[in-house]
């Protein structure tokens, strides 16, 4: 049976099961959802109101069984930015959908009796939507507890915390990992989206599904082959990202210059030892952690952990380089396990950690929290953000939005998103994706630090303007369409490195379906993709004002190289010029 979509209406709670169209046949992931939400969606629609779309798409390469291919796409008007947006996450929704046959789901309405919140339970050609008053209020890791419990482990779960229920603008989709542990839909505020149209909580069964259908299963298997030992034997995704993680960055940055500290004041953070991926591997082998497992059935790189506290307790997973940057080198905490119990905390409550971390460091300049504060952080969060709190809605609203409230001017935000991990006056090709990523401030829109800072792909000095521009638009191309495969980010490195590798990717899409595209048409994808981005955003009403850095990095020397934000919105405004004018 061919795929399908899958589309429920929760004002009459309500769902229809349809052919996919001719035109959405060839797209997955990334590539579907910004389709979808470009074709359906009023750009002038109020986020939060009953004309946005909320729409979830595997991978064109989920469900089989190509290396790193686990990933879910979510995508929607973004009640933070205001524009378009995707979000993609690991854990077991990607694998479980496409196996389902589920090519999208597409969620529309609000229900009429907003009394309540639903659960949707996705099942093989049919949809069950019934009320859940029992679970209003409850953490991540309570809604998954009582979905395992029900569906006996067989299950793909989605759920939104209490500031997803309260549609806080820095709320996530937490999404149920192979060990039962959180990943998320981070960034652009999406679990506000799905708060808004009173969902709970998504499970999808994962109990009666066949392999996704493989049109040459022997040249899928030989490509697979070699892209995998492309992954394991490039040094970052085969040996540096499986010892330290993504933390491992950490002292990379920071020997850089480039690591954001003290809401974006310095490149340099004197105890960057004391939380670095070195330390933390010190610590998850001294307690009896894992120091690496997969966030998704097929993951060979495994950069993910699992940290216990110093008596070996269980404190957290996936704890990632972007969550102990924004609390540790930007906060000033300096403390690994407590930066460790504050990310427990988030994944339970459902916020996302780089605009959580930018709008508390950014608090450090009002009278909220004291700069280094960890343990005030942690209270913020549990007893303001939580509780819905005055305070804490002024926090759960964002950097840009705690910015304005407080008259502040530096604010580090890109289309009122917060500003991720990498100083842009330091890595200046990544400022470059920061600006002019339709997706607001997002590392994984284009990511140049690997050839700013990891000699991925070649060298392009972080510190000079020359071939920055040119470095983030072919890099964001290859993201568009690498989102649209169900990949992993870190597949970039060995693509970069590898010639074998992208002819390996192309083959395991053409064996999937039975066609033949090239490398061209790979590229053509992308470049289709940043276009209906940009014209949605163009009708949302963003302007090319809005492809910017803040200004204070115009003025403001980034010590230690002193260096600042130096491209003109003209240089900016050339990334995409060639793509409006098709």
């Amino acid at each position: 049976m061919s795929d399908k979509i899958y589309r429920v209406n929760m004002k009459d709670l309500s769902y229809k099961i349809e052919d996919v169209p001719e035109e959405w046949k060839g797209l997955g992931g990334r590539g579907l959802t910004s389709t979808i939400v470009a074709t359906e969606v009023d750009p002038e629609c109020h986020p939060l109101g009953p004309n946005n779309k909320l729409v979830f798409a595997p991978g064109l390469l989920s469900g089989t069984i190509a290396a790193n291919s686990g990933r879910n796409s979510c995508g929607a008007k973004s009640p933070l930015t205001g524009g378009i947006k995707e979000s993609n996450v690991g854990g077991t929704s990607a694998g479980i959908f496409a196996k389902l046959g589920i090519k999208a789901l597409i969620i529309e309405g609000i229900p009429e009796d907003d009394s309540t919140f639903y659960h949707i339970h996705i099942t093989k050609e049919h949809i069950e939507i019934h009320p859940i008053p029992e679970l209003i209020g409850k953490g991540n890791y309570e809604v998954v507890d009582y979905m395992m419990d029900k569906y006996n482990k067989k299950v793909a779960i989605m759920s939104i915390g209490r500031p997803g229920e309260m549609k806080m603008l820095i709320s996530n989709i937490s999404v149920k990992d192979p060990q039962g542990k959180l990943r998320s839909h981070g960034r652009g505020g999406m679990g506000a989206v799905m708060g808004s149209k009173k969902i709970k909580v998504i499970t999808v069964d994962a109990e009666k599904y066949k392999e996704a259908h493989i049109a040459d299963p022997e040249k899928f298997k030989e490509a697979n082959k070699v892209f995998t030992k492309a992954l394991k034997e490039n040094p970052i995704s085969g040996e540096g990202l499986p010892a330290f993680g993504t933390n491992v960055l950490v002292n990379i940055i920071n020997e850089a210059g480039g690591l954001p500290t003290r809401n974006f004041k310095y490149g340099n953070f004197d105890h960057a030892e004391d939380i670095c991926g070195e330390t933390m591997a010190e610590n998850i082998k001294e307690r009896g952690g894992k120091t690496t497992h997969g966030c998704h059935a097929g993951c060979v790189i495994q950069c993910s952990q699992v940290y216990p506290d110093k008596e070996g307790k269980y404190l957290t997973s996936g704890f990632e380089y972007e969550m102990i940057w924004a609390f540790g080198a930007n906060l000033g905490i300096t403390d690994l396990d407590l930066i460790a119990k504050i990310d427990h905390l988030m994944d339970d409550m459902g916020v996302d950690a780089i605009e959580t971390g930018v709008t508390l460091s950014l608090a450090t300049e009002t009278d909220l929290i004291e700069y280094g504060d960890g343990e005030r952080a942690y209270e913020i969060l549990k007893y303001e953000v939580n509780r819905g709190t005055p305070t804490g809605r002024i926090v759960g609203s964002g950097a840009g939005n705690l910015g304005k409230l407080y008259g502040l001017v530096r604010v580090p935000v890109v289309k009122n998103q917060g500003i991720p991990a990498y100083e842009p006056r330091a890595i200046k090709g990544q400022g470059v994706t920061y600006a002019t990523t339709p997706m607001g401030a997002d590392h994984t829109s284009g990511y140049a630090v690997a050839t700013n800072i990891l000699n991925s792909g070649g060298y392009i000095d972080p510190l000079k303007k020359e071939g920055q521009l040119e470095l983030s638009r072919n890099l964001q191309i290859a993201s568009a369409a690498v989102d649209s495969t169900g990949m992993c980010i870190f597949v970039a490195f060995p693509a970069l490195d590898d010639p074998k590798c992208l002819p390996a990717l192309i083959d395991m899409i053409n064996a999937r379906f039975g066609i033949n595209l090239t490398a061209d048409d790979v590229t053509s994808l992308g470049e289709n993709i940043i276009k209906i981005e940009r014209e949605f955003n163009k009708k949302a009403g963003l302007t090319n004002v809005d492809d910017r850095l803040p200004e204070f990095m115009k003025y403001e020397k980034l010590p230690p190289h002193n260096v600042v934000w130096d491209f003109t919105g003209e240089e900016l405004d050339s990334v995409w010029s060639y793509l409006d004018e098709k």
